[in-house]
């Protein structure tokens, strides 16, 4: 990281002397031109040496220009980068928020939608889990949009695919089996999904040949692209409005986004 910001610092450097230097080649081509207008003017054009030492002493005298550079740049870079993110999810609206192969937690018609994109064995999605739960008991507007988004090894691919295959065959019991297996102590595997898939009242033959169906892998793959395009690389990750969310910002966090969302700033 320090290294990153010394090579960010270095490149504004660089760019504030090109800009001295770009002002000294225009100093020079006014000097030309008012000696063109005007024969017998006399002048002479500025010293580039002299410029280059004028900006690298100005530069050491003052180092805090360069992190007011820094900052200005991520401010900028973030901007940026929001904005695309706004435009990618007004693109993709539909299949971000009414995608049919995705689950629906609270009020299907609520006036707020959290997207949530998760993994079976993610540490931060579990300890997030009590905050969805809070907010679908206090808040009857509220629409929680789940996204299967394993990309923690193939054990969460495995399970994931039992839980899209219980859905199928049992989306009413779908809520209760995504706390029970995300409530589990240890890694979530196949074996481990079927268990509580099972115990849940799932005929186990009838689930393992849900799970052949290559429909079902494929709702993975759209949930990837959608994360690539949005830059979303880790879980659990949130969309709230027209913003991205990264991390497990807890109850609070959610509610603030939330209000800012029903408030028109979001």
């Amino acid at each position: 990281m320090k290294n990153a910001i010394t090579i960010t610092i270095a490149s504004g450097a660089i760019g504030l002397a090109a800009l001295f230097l770009g002002y000294q080649a225009g100093g020079t081509r006014l000097v030309e031109q008012a000696a063109a207008a005007e024969p017998g003017a006399a002048s002479a054009a500025p010293d580039r040496a002299a410029i280059e030492a004028i900006v690298r002493d100005y530069l050491i005298k003052n180092p805090e220009v360069m992190l007011e550079v820094q900052s200005a740049l991520e401010a900028k870079q973030t901007a940026a980068a929001r904005d695309g993110q706004r435009e990618i999810i007004a693109a993709n609206a539909d299949k971000l928020f009414k995608s049919p192969g995705d689950a629906v937690f609270g009020n299907p018609d609520g006036n707020v939608t959290v997207v949530e994109f998760f993994d079976y064995n993610c540490g931060y999605c579990k300890q997030a889990l009590p905050d969805m739960d809070a907010l679908l008991k206090s808040d009857p507007n509220i629409r929680f949009v789940m996204k299967e988004f394993p990309i923690l090894g193939p054990d969460s691919v495995k399970a994931h695919i039992v839980a899209q295959a219980f859905k199928a065959l049992m989306p009413e019991k779908y809520l209760e089996f995504h706390r029970a297996l995300m409530s589990l102590q240890g890694r979530a595997t196949e074996q481990t999904a079927i268990d509580t898939a099972v115990k849940l009242g799932a005929n186990e033959a009838q689930l393992r040949e849900k799970m052949k169906a290559p429909d079902l892998a494929e709702a993975f793959q759209v949930n990837y692209q959608l994360a690539n395009a949005l830059n979303i690389t880790g879980t659990p990750s949130y969309i709230i409005g027209d913003q991205v969310v990264p991390g497990a910002i807890g109850i609070d966090g959610l509610a603030q986004k939330i209000a800012e969302k029903r408030d028109g700033n979001g």
